[in-house]
């Protein structure tokens, strides 16, 4: 009897956690690959930049790459290419708007010319190596979001990328439920879902209430309105600069970023903007109050957006001024409420009027709730379920809202980032693990960071570090100047000169051990050294500030 052919899923990214999404699929000597995004760093990954999936075993397998097919424009599904393309460059295919965002982020870092891009539409399908791929429309929080269908000679996989149900999206293009119904008719063999919103009851609510929101506001706006909302979200800034042009209005658009993505999108026809309608900042600012809005990054409170800096006061060509409507369209990411909540209360201070609560409906998820990940299911009516971008809790939750739809329990599958997933055309297991986890980008460095760096890091951000400066006779083996100590971020040196005194004896005392005892091994010197100090200051201060002993000899 032939030996069934299987197929394998591995999730190199996105599952456990919110960003970084990438999804492997094989069929024998053959891998596609799936979205490759990039994640903010968490708060102990003290001065890192981004973080990007490790591609370990893409590059051991390099020739086995046969693409990588994109869901959607986002940083979490696209922004680790600029990385990987460097080490492994593989065609790439995705929508004009997704790939005319990525052609911006390689041109960045100097890599845009070796990119080998296919446009791909909705209801296009590929052939890449032995698998046929077909993109299906989804509404999201940015235009031209795919769903991708790879059709194996084992089944058919159904991965949704982000989604949500919008029966009334701004850009009047509406998700191919058809399609979607057709493929389950004739049988998927398992469909990867987006949990980023399964814990909300509900339905996600459509993409123009925001718009009604906005009318409201700027009915009401006396003076100037800013916005402020992702980068990326274009029909959000389709919104506002039609309401803007409705109450006769000029829009500025504020942020190297935003900027960017308007450009682009306006350029591929993707925002459309009555003319006149947008003017450069300096115009802006000439112009009456009552007639400009502002559009600007920084929902987020990030150190370095425009709001942040209007907020503080050192944005160069724009203040707050007391009468303003400021509108922050987005609610915190998670972990990024503090700076949010800093950033309103510096707008409150300046005699602004800001809108933020989340009931005022000027903003509206991009991700499902659980209504719409309900009809998913009945729609695709998969053999096998895969929860995927989400934290643990949320692929948990999922999991548990597929088996309330009649999926047995044995056929969902709650992974971890480097699990392999086996499918037959029958059955499904967890079989083995490859390398998968984080690669640290920092700078230029990409992956020179890692956890000891991080931990020194930490250590030094806490406690501080010590210097202690000896010279010694190469003859003699004796002191001949210092110790010195140098002290940053331990303690304030003009005002602990005893401690310091002390900690100078202590030190002394440690290097004559050392020359009786006939030490002359620098290792164990500054060893010696490091556990006497060490100890020394932690009786005297309960700190552990990093101790480097330098040594130098005459």
């Amino acid at each position: 009897m032939a030996k069934e052919p299987k197929l394998a899923l591995i999730p190199l990214g996105g599952l456990g956690e919110i960003g970084k999404n990438m999804m492997a699929v094989r069929f024998g000597e053959n891998i596609l690959v799936i979205d490759c995004g990039l994640m903010f760093p968490e708060e102990e990954m003290l001065g890192i930049d981004v973080v990007i999936p490790d591609i370990t075993y893409l590059l051991e397998n390099k020739d086995a790459v046969r693409g990588i097919v994109l869901t959607h424009g986002h940083e979490d599904h696209i922004g680790a290419l600029p990385y990987v393309l460097k080490q492994l460059n593989v065609p790439i295919y995705g929508t004009r708007l997704t790939l005319g965002l990525l052609q911006g982020k390689l041109k960045e870092q100097g890599v845009a010319g070796e990119a080998n891009m296919h446009v791909v539409k909705p209801r296009d399908t590929v052939t890449i190596g032995p698998f046929k791929v077909e993109f299906i429309r989804v509404s999201h929080s940015i235009p031209d979001a795919v769903a991708v269908a790879v059709h194996t000679p084992v089944g058919v996989i159904v991965h949704t990328g982000d989604f949500k149900i919008d029966q009334t999206p701004v850009d009047g293009e509406v998700t191919d439920f058809y399609r979607f119904a057709q493929l389950g008719e004739r049988g998927v063999l398992v469909l990867l879902s987006d949990s980023t919103n399964v814990e909300r009851p509900g339905y996600t609510m459509s993409e123009r209430m925001v718009g009604a929101t906005f009318d409201d506001i700027f009915r009401q706006a006396r003076e100037r309105i800013i916005i402020a909302t992702f980068a990326s979200n274009v029909h959000r800034l389709q919104q506002a600069i039609t309401t803007a042009y409705r109450y006769d209005r000029k829009v500025a658009i504020i942020g190297r970023s935003m900027i960017n993505v308007a450009n682009i999108a306006h350029e591929l026809g993707y925002l459309h903007v009555p003319e006149g309608t947008l003017v450069e900042l300096e115009e802006a600012n000439r112009l009456p109050k009552n007639k400009v809005v502002f559009l600007c990054t920084g929902s987020q409170g990030e150190p370095m957006s425009a709001l942040t800096r209007m907020a503080l006061g050192d944005h160069r060509q724009v203040e707050i001024l007391s009468g303003d409507t400021i509108i922050i369209s987005a609610t915190p990411i998670p972990g990024n409420e503090k700076l949010v909540a800093r950033i309103i209360d510096q707008l409150f201070k300046q005699g602004a009027h800001v809108i933020y609560e989340a009931v005022s409906g000027t903003h509206v998820s991009g991700h499902p709730s659980q209504e719409e990940l309900k009809l998913m299911i009945n729609l695709v009516k998969p053999r096998f379920f895969v929860p995927v971008h989400g934290e643990y809790r949320m692929l948990i939750k999922h999991a548990e809202l597929a088996r309330s739809m009649g999926i047995p329990a044995e056929n969902i599958f709650v992974a971890e980032n480097g699990q392999v997933l086996e499918f037959t055309r029958r059955s499904g297991r967890i079989a083995g693990r490859v390398t998968a986890g984080r690669v640290l980008v920092d700078g230029l460095g990409v992956g020179d960071v890692g956890n000891i760096v991080l931990r020194d890091r930490r250590q030094l951000s806490q406690d501080g570090i010590l210097i202690v400066v000896v010279t010694i006779s190469r003859e003699l083996g004796q002191v001949m100047a210092g110790p010195d100590i140098v002290s940053r971020g331990f303690v304030y040196v003009r005002e602990s000169e005893q401690l310091m005194e002390e900690a100078r004896e202590r030190v002394k005392e440690a290097l004559e051990k050392c020359n009786d005892r006939g030490l002359s091994e620098w290792a164990a010197i500054k060893a010696q050294v490091r556990d006497v100090l060490g100890k020394f200051l932690y009786e005297k201060t309960r700190r552990r500030p990093m101790i480097l002993p330098i040594i130098m000899e005459v």
